[in-house]
């Protein structure tokens, strides 16, 4: 599998994804330098980063995640761990962290962004720190390291991995968010699809293709979970790419279309892991 992907938010340059021998995932190509790579995310259409609601999609976009934000507790509260360390990287304005927060996690953070890093300071009692950090936290610190819709991000993909295997503890879960190529909007969009988001998301992962990288580090995907609602946001998305306006009657069916497909193919627009050590 070869496409070409045209970076709609930002720059308009255009990439090639190619498929990774050793992992099966796909690659973006060329990949920018790490000099170069922040000023891909130099945007104020970039939501994670703000908290604008400026918008009807914006303003949908923060009422979707505050359910969201009530079942990623959900789901972090159900491990029953004796302690209650929680690591979230790449953690944008801090709102998971808050809420974990405020139900007795113990919380750090991770976010390289400086202007959402202020905000998610304000909200966690200054638990957020630069990505430099990550090397400084005794191994075996955390119960659970959560990365919501931030492994596609990372540069340098297996010294990650290598350090969340060395940060988890023994009995605790790594959580891993990221959209997946083979759903049906995937399909449906092509190159058009917005998950693709390149030069932003570095690596676009499959079902195999988490279970082959997270094995050669000695974990083991215990669980997978769809993330429903990423069907029809990003489907919109796409649908505006694609036509070069605002359609959201067509995106919404093509986002509840992927779901319905995915009630027996498994593959939802987007796939929680819950990865352990093996």
């Amino acid at each position: 599998m070869q496409i070409k992907v045209k970076d709609h938010s930002v720059s308009g340059e255009e990439f090639e994804l190619i498929v990774n021998s050793e992992y099966g995932f796909l690659e973006t190509t060329p990949q920018p330098s790490l000099e170069k790579l922040p000023s891909y995310y130099e945007s104020e259409d970039y939501i994670s980063h703000t908290d604008s609601k400026r918008n009807l999609f914006e303003k949908i976009y923060h009422l979707v995640r505050v359910i969201s934000l009530k079942k990623k507790l959900k789901l972090i509260n159900s491990f029953n761990t004796k302690n209650k360390n929680l690591l979230d990287v790449g953690c944008g304005t801090g709102d998971f962290l808050q809420i974990a927060k405020s139900n007795n996690w113990e919380v750090s953070g991770i976010e390289p962004n400086e202007q959402a890093r202020i905000i998610a300071n304000s909200k966690t009692d200054n638990s957020v720190f630069e990505i430099e950090q990550l090397l400084q936290f005794d191994k075996a610190s955390f119960d659970v390291i959560t990365l919501w819709h931030v492994l596609e991000h990372l540069p340098n993909l297996e010294d990650y991995i290598s350090v969340f295997q060395k940060l988890l503890k023994p009995e605790g879960r790594l959580i891993i968010a990221v959209p997946n190529y083979k759903s049906y909007d995937a399909q449906y969009y092509k190159s058009f699809w917005a998950a693709y988001d390149v030069p932003r998301h570095l690596w676009h992962f499959n079902r195999k293709s988490i279970s082959n990288l997270i094995e050669a580090f000695n974990f083991k995907v215990e669980k997978i979970k769809p993330m429903w609602f990423d069907a029809f946001y990003v489907s919109m998305l796409s649908e505006k790419y694609k036509s070069g306006k605002m359609n959201p009657i067509k995106g919404f069916w093509i986002g509840l279309l992927s779901n319905m497909k995915a009630l027996s193919s498994k593959e939802a627009s987007s796939l929680i892991y819950i990865i352990k050590k093996d």
